[in-house]
């Protein structure tokens, strides 16, 4: 064994020392020592024994960093993490768990002693610098940690554990004793562990975790254990705030609040005991004056009027608080008054925002980030993309196919940004069709997202399937799936297919061409259909523009590097990436005079890994856009389509 140690420790020196970067020899060598150590000991499938500390915690340096990489510190995302159901009784459980990986799914019977081999910061991905892990195949985990319950908690109140996501499936056990599943990788979950808790001591809580990334058919987006150019390192485990909140033994467990430009407020109040209750609801401004008030019961759909409501949009974006109450519970959300329908305006199928034709356009966000990956390393991060985005005049954000912290379209709301929401799409490696097995598992998650996401103002379409990626095409079921959104959301658009295999489904008829637009235009490239003029025509992706950064802006990761070419189109500096965006802009526009174009989504916010033709570079430091020159053709997209309204 000591020889076997000094080669591990002599070959791990080496590969660090050539990649460190601003490091002595001192903190070399004891990142290689600590990392030789975690070696040797993870050749150990047997739980550690609870007298055995755990490997400190350590900020990894990522392969890119962030201009907040080393702001994360121990205490990350301290906001609440539910803006639109918010109680004033909670705790943060982020910070420093302990972690340690498991041989496989038996393990789940037997849950290891706390603490884990190996402290990890929660939340992030495993494969995240940050999280302190970085590692990479990691199919089954464990987490832990301990925490104690507020002395003034107690008296009969229910305690919730909260989990904003957890990549792919999680069973969570508390002081010994399973009390939860879930399975979907970016969605929310809670569990009363009221009869389960200490209230005067200590209390251990783990979590076992199954991701088994692309290997199954499963919604996960662009997370890939197959890397190349357009999909990458995947995330595993805790990725989004755990925490802790109490409540009343009949609370308020899910808000469905929604409001029109008419003024009226369509409201579900879901109670914890799925029992018509009293509730009270009020509305405020900004400034707390009082401009609604409804008395009804829960677990019913009402509708009540706000009248002469300031109405939202991208130019307005005016929101109102709401209060509810319920008993003794009583909960803070807020909405905004907005209506997006379909409408012919001289002829064209167009969308509307409050009754008037509304012209998209913003870039494809992916929302990945070299030192958090699936996580952005703090909201300030996550905003400052958003910022960016609504800084050059955009008036729209496509998530794609990635579901967001819920802090995210919080920010939109308050910005102003029109979301256009993708459904987390399944595996495309493999031309294997979904089985109906994996289809109703995807169809189930695709509502989840709805659910979870409909009292958000700022979304106003829904995307069911990107390129054809794990669609079923020897039938049609996005025609199924758009009559049942409708039925969940009658609020919304619905983006059926965005890109290929298009058979009618949905509101739009969604182009997606690189480099130049061919929106709702007379002529088009395969595999896209003809524009269709009963639909609205929307360019959902053209661009991908691409400019090589300084090294030190790249992601230095030579499977990467060496794709940077497959990028859509490159160019050699950054006036000529700025000469061929304002061409391309030209043409986009001529589309919105000359034929049916109502709306475009440029590829895209940042640099991603070995993509490298974002707005700005993958760690967020240069801004590639000729801000003035991109502000200005912009601009003349949206006069163009005034024009045309």
């Amino acid at each position: 064994m000591p020889i076997l140690f000094f080669a591990r420790l002599c070959l791990l020196f080496l590969a660090v020392a050539v990649t460190a970067r601003a490091q002595d020899a001192y903190t070399v060598f004891t990142t290689v020592l600590v990392t030789a150590t975690k070696t040797i000991e993870y050749s150990n499938a047997t739980p550690a024994p609870s007298a055995q500390a755990a490997i400190p915690y350590q900020l990894l340096r990522p392969h890119l960093d962030t201009p907040w990489t080393d702001k994360v510190g121990t205490s990350p995302w301290p906001q609440y993490p539910r803006p639109q159901l918010r109680r004033e009784s909670w705790q943060s459980l982020n910070g420093i768990w302990t972690y340690q990986p498991a041989q496989g799914a038996g393990d789940v019977k037997s849950p290891p002693q706390l603490p884990l081999r190996q402290e990890v910061l929660v939340p992030s991905c495993i494969e995240s610098a940050i999280s302190g892990i970085m590692t990479e195949g990691m199919t089954h985990m464990w987490f832990g940690t301990t925490f104690t319950i507020p002395a003034d908690w107690r008296g009969g109140k229910r305690v919730l554990l909260n989990f904003e996501a957890v990549d792919y499936e999680a069973t969570v056990f508390v002081n010994g004793v399973e009390v939860g599943f879930h399975r979907g990788g970016y969605f929310r979950f809670s569990l009363d562990i009221s009869d389960k808790v200490n209230l005067d001591g200590p209390n251990e809580l783990k979590v076992f975790v199954f991701d088994p990334t692309d290997d199954q058919s499963i919604p996960q987006g662009k997370q890939t254990k197959r890397l190349s150019h357009i999909f990458y390192t995947p995330c595993s485990g805790i990725w989004q705030p755990v925490w802790l909140e109490s409540a009343p033994d009949n609370h308020v467990k899910s808000l469905d609040l929604t409001g029109n430009m008419e003024g009226d407020v369509t409201v579900t109040v879901h109670s914890a005991k799925n029992q018509s209750t009293p509730i009270r609801i009020e509305v405020f401004t900004k400034s707390g004056e009082v401009v609604g008030t409804f008395d009804g019961d829960s677990d019913r759909q009402f509708v009540f009027n706000v009248p002469g409501p300031q109405l939202w949009s991208p130019e307005t974006p005016n929101l109102y608080n709401v209060t509810i109450k319920m008993g003794d519970d009583q909960v803070e959300s807020y909405t905004g008054f907005r209506t997006i329908s379909t409408g012919v305006v001289n002829g064209i199928k167009r969308p509307l925002l409050n009754g008037k034709f509304v012209y998209l356009f913003g870039p494809l966000d992916q929302g990945y980030w070299p030192d958090g990956l699936h996580l952005p390393p703090t909201l300030e991060a996550m905003v400052y993309d958003l910022e960016l985005i609504k800084s050059l005049g955009m008036n729209l954000v496509r998530k794609h196919i990635k579901i967001e912290p819920d802090l995210f379209y919080e920010a939109c709301d308050r910005l102003g940004l029109l979301v256009m929401q993708d459904m987390p799409s399944m595996r495309v490696h493999t031309n294997a069709r979904p089985t109906d097995a994996e289809q109703a598992e995807f169809e189930r998650q695709l509502e989840t997202m709805i659910k979870e996401h409909r009292s958000y103002p700022s979304i106003v379409t829904w995307v069911i399937y990107n390129e054809g990626w794990g669609q079923i095409t020897d039938r049609h079921p996005e025609f199924q799936i758009t009559d049942r959104i409708r039925q969940l959301d009658p609020t919304r658009l619905i983006n059926a297919v965005t890109g290929w295999h298009d058979h009618g489904a949905g509101d739009y008829h969604d182009n997606h061409h690189y480099a130049d637009p061919q929106c709702g235009t007379p002529f088009y490239s395969l595999p896209n259909t003809p524009y269709d003029s009963n639909r609205i025509g929307f360019q959902g992706e053209y661009g991908g523009l691409g400019h090589r950064p300084l090294d030190k802006h790249l992601w230095p990761v030579e499977a990467a590097v060496r794709a940077i070419n497959e990028t859509y189109e490159m160019h050699a500096d950054e006036a000529s990436y700025n000469y061929r965006a304002h061409v391309l802009f030209d043409l986009l526009r001529q589309q919105v005079e000359r034929f049916a174009c109502s709306g475009a989504v440029y590829t895209q916010t940042s640099d991603v890994e070995g993509e490298v033709n974002g707005l700005v570079t993958y760690d967020r430091r240069v801004v590639r856009v000729d801000v003035t020159q991109w502000k200005a053709d912009i601009r003349a997209l949206y006069d163009a389509a005034a024009a045309r309204a």
